[in-house]
C-alpha cells in the first residue's frame, strides 16, 4: 500500500465513529473506556474482541450474526482495519467498533470480567525463540486475557501455523488450562465448529490456496490470579 493510500486511511480513522486510537499514554494514565465500553455502543450487550484483527473480517462477519453481541476488533495497524471499520459504517453495524493499540495493553484498555470472548486469527507466530515473548499465546498473554475475560469466558486460535498450534497445546496442557476443541485442519473435519469456519479472512484464503492446513482451538484459561 503506497504511503498516499495509507495518509488517507489514517485521516479517514478519525472521522470515524466506530473507530478509537488513543495513544499509549492515554491507556496508561486510565483509559477512558475501560469499564465503560457500553457508552460506546449505548447498550450492555455482551462484547467479543479478535485481536490482531487486520481487515477485520472475523469482526464483521461475526457481527452481521449476531446484532446482540458487540465485537470489538484490535490491532495497532488502522490502515488495514479501516476496511473493516467503513464496512460496518455502510452497513450500518452498530454493534463493531475497532481499538487501534498494542495488545500488550489489553488489560489496561478493558476492566475485569468485562470481556465475554476473544478471537485470535491467523497471528504472527514468532518462531524465533528471542520471539518467544511476542507470541499471543504465550503465559503473559493468557494471564493478561484472564483479567478481562469473564469467569468461564473462552479464546478462539485459528492458525495456519503447525507450530504456533503445538506450542498453543503445549502451554495450555503445561497450565492445566481447558482445552475445549482442537484440531489440526479444521476443514479436513467433519466435527469442526461451525464458529470456526464462519469466515475465511484474506490471509485464510491465501494460506488455503498453498495447500496449507488450517488449525483452531478453542480454550478456557484456568490461572489463580
Amino acid at each position: 500500500m503506497g504511503s498516499k493510500n495509507k495518509l488517507k486511511r489514517f485521516r479517514e480513522n478519525e472521522a470515524f465513529s466506530n473507530v478509537i486510537q488513543p495513544s499509549r499514554k492515554d491507556i496508561s494514565d486510565g483509559f477512558y473506556l475501560k469499564n465503560k465500553w457500553k457508552t460506546q455502543f449505548d447498550n450492555n450487550n455482551p462484547i467479543i474482541l479478535e485481536l490482531g484483527c487486520g481487515k477485520g473480517e472475523y469482526t464483521i462477519a461475526l457481527a452481521r450474526q449476531n446484532p446482540d453481541i458487540n465485537y470489538i476488533g484490535v490491532d495497532i495497524k488502522g490502515a488495514r482495519f479501516w476496511r473493516g471499520a467503513k464496512t460496518a459504517l455502510e452497513e450500518n453495524l452498530t454493534n463493531v467498533a475497532f481499538l487501534r493499540a498494542q495488545i500488550e495493553l489489553i488489560d489496561m484498555c478493558f476492566d475485569e470480567n468485562e470481556v465475554h470472548e476473544i478471537w485470535i486469527t491467523f497471528p504472527d507466530p514468532q518462531i524465533k525463540f528471542k520471539r518467544m515473548k511476542h507470541r499471543l499465546t504465550n503465559p503473559d498473554f493468557l494471564k493478561k486475557y484472564q483479567k478481562v475475560l469473564i469467569p468461564q469466558g473462552s479464546v478462539h486460535l485459528k492458525t495456519d501455523s503447525e507450530f504456533l498450534h503445538g506450542y498453543t497445546l503445549g502451554i495450555l496442557q503445561e497450565g492445566n488450562h481447558e482445552i475445549i476443541y482442537a484440531h489440526h485442519n479444521i476443514y479436513n473435519n467433519a466435527h469442526t465448529p461451525k464458529e470456526a469456519t464462519l469466515t475465511k479472512t484474506f490471509y485464510e484464503n491465501q494460506f488455503l490456496d498453498q495447500n496449507k492446513a488450517i488449525t483452531y482451538i478453542k480454550f478456557k484459561i484456568n490461572y489463580t490470579i
